[in-house]
């Protein structure tokens, strides 16, 4: 496995190579129509291990993307591929084509709400003792919404942020307000947003656009410029 690339796995039957997702949202029905931006992964060191057929397409045009997919299916996966591939690095085994006209590669973030959890790096608020007091204090809850409500809209218009389950200890009525917030970055600051999750708030609300790992459906309907008939598309 490529550094930096990750899969956590889960048992049963692995994945058709002939297959790949199929997606749900206000652009699902794409047929006939060319991808405005997309990722073209062309070989992966974890995604083949998952029999998934190369190259595989993500379509990213939408501005609020969902990944949406059982435990180890690949999303988080996913987010790291898209993370290296927008920032144009390299890495072992990972090969990949991109079309993203306007993003700026300094301007991808990638916050997981297990690992960059700001409760677990108190000595990084050591010259602000406000913030690490609350930080003590408040609810895993409590630092997820000021996540949201005072860090993201910090970062630069234009951002691309890829987030790992930002619902984690939100109940329903706070995933429905960082679901306002998304909304809010990308009318109001021009973000490009994609979540892997596991919330029907967030999969359901008609403004975004769900990529679904565990329906690997193979539409065929890749444009010709961008490969052979039959292969692997998500949309």
């Amino acid at each position: 496995m490529g550094a930096g690339l990750r899969h956590r796995s889960r048992g049963g039957p692995t994945y058709p190579s002939t297959s790949f997702c199929c997606a749900r949202g206000a652009r699902a029905n794409v047929l006939g129509m060319s991808f405005e931006m997309y990722l073209k992964i062309l070989a992966h060191p974890v995604f083949t291990g998952l029999n998934f057929h190369m190259p595989m397409v993500v379509d990213l045009s939408h501005p609020l993307v969902m990944l949406k997919g059982e435990n180890g299916s690949g999303k988080s996966t996913l987010l790291h591929s898209l993370q290296y591939a927008l920032k144009g690095e390299t890495v072992e085994g990972y090969v990949y084509r991109t079309q993203v006209p306007g993003v700026d590669p300094e301007k991808i973030y990638l916050f997981d709400a297990e690992q960059h959890n700001p409760r677990n790096q108190l000595e990084l608020f050591n010259d602000d003792p406000k913030m690490k007091e609350f930080l003590q204090f408040a609810s895993h809850g409590q630092v997820m919404l000021s996540m949201f409500k005072d860090s993201f809209p910090q970062l630069p218009d234009g951002t691309v942020l890829l987030l790992d389950e930002p619902e984690m200890a939100l109940s329903q009525s706070n995933q429905r307000r960082i679901l306002k917030m998304l909304l809010e970055l990308v009318d109001q600051k021009k973000f490009r947003i994609i979540t892997a999750t596991h919330s029907p708030v967030l999969l359901e609300a008609k403004d975004t656009y769900v990529i679904d790992l565990d329906q690997h459906t193979n539409k065929n309907i890749i444009p010709e410029n961008m490969g052979v008939m039959g292969e692997s598309t998500l949309h």
